[in-house]
């Protein structure tokens, strides 16, 4: 009897899915819209939970996918690319004249705040597009990072070892992005635990390209102590009509042993300088250091 073709390991075989799908939408990519808003960090910051929260709203109509990395990996692609993840300006018409409502697209993908050229990517592409920044407590953060990095395979070392590398892993990769636009770094994107916590580093990047009334800074702990009131946060600043999702759901989260007390310590104190600037900045307590 003939065996039927083996079709692949089941993330090829979504890979494969994604691209017929958007076959059809890459040829009308010129009627299709750039989206309004961008959630653009930070990783294991509760991004998914905001983006899946904001996109049952009615009159958000959400992309093909979260994560399209369009800014950071995968510029390449080009906008045509990019625009097929997007409804049509055809139903962005039905919602103004039919609905009488308007409607907003965007996507969530965390790694665009550390990412060095992303804000001048997005500058030249979707100059006046709100950004969203959900900010948590660096030292959940960065576990939270390394344990998501060894769920997948990415990662074989220890915490403990994780960060003691850290410096030699990234060091001369921002900088080997900054003269190559096309080069990416494997390292940068997954190894960065502690980096990416310095928060303020980069929201003052971002600042250079955008003034700060397009930046929306929220704290992961209060989406999740308080999310009815971050919604309604979020919805005013994207200038949509008061709504409450029906549940809040906790999206993409880990399940793995504490962290070791004296690391917590450590990282506590790695951290402090840094959420104390980033602190005045905001010009409210963070409550990260206790």
């Amino acid at each position: 009897m003939q065996r039927s073709p083996r079709l692949g390991k089941p993330g090829q075989q979504a890979s494969l899915r994604q691209a017929l799908t958007q076959m059809p939408r890459a040829l009308t990519s010129r009627v299709r819209l750039l989206p309004d808003f961008l959630i653009i960090g930070t990783q294991k910051g509760g991004t998914t939970s905001l983006y899946n929260y904001l996109s049952a709203h009615p009159c958000v109509v959400p992309a093909l996918g979260k994560g399209i990395h369009f800014f950071d990996t995968s510029f390449e692609q080009g906008i045509r690319w990019y625009r097929s993840h997007f409804p049509s300006i055809l139903y962005k018409y039905y919602a103004l004249c039919i609905r009488r409502q308007n409607a907003l697209t965007g996507e969530a993908t965390p790694y665009y705040l550390f990412h060095p050229h992303a804000p001048k990517r997005i500058l030249a592409t979707v100059p006046r597009a709100k950004f969203i920044l959900l900010l948590r407590n660096p030292v959940d953060r960065a576990y939270s990072h390394y344990q998501h990095e060894v769920r997948k395979g990415c990662e074989v070392l220890s915490f403990d070892d994780a960060v003691r590398k850290e410096p030699e892993r990234l060091d001369g990769e921002r900088e080997k992005m900054l003269s190559d636009p096309h080069y990416h770094s494997f390292n940068h994107q997954h190894y960065s635990y502690l980096s990416r916590g310095i928060y303020i580093d980069q929201l003052q990047a971002w600042l250079e390209f955008f003034p700060k009334e397009q930046l929306l800074v929220l704290l992961s702990e209060d989406l999740y102590a308080k999310p009815s009131a971050v919604i309604q946060e979020v919805c005013e600043f994207l200038h949509l009509p008061s709504w409450t999702p029906q549940g809040f759901e906790i999206h993409n989260q880990g399940r793995y042993s504490p962290i070791d007390a004296s690391m917590r310590k450590y990282l506590r104190a790695y951290f402090a300088p840094h959420n104390r600037r980033l602190s005045d900045y905001l010009e409210r307590e963070l409550a990260w250091d206790a």
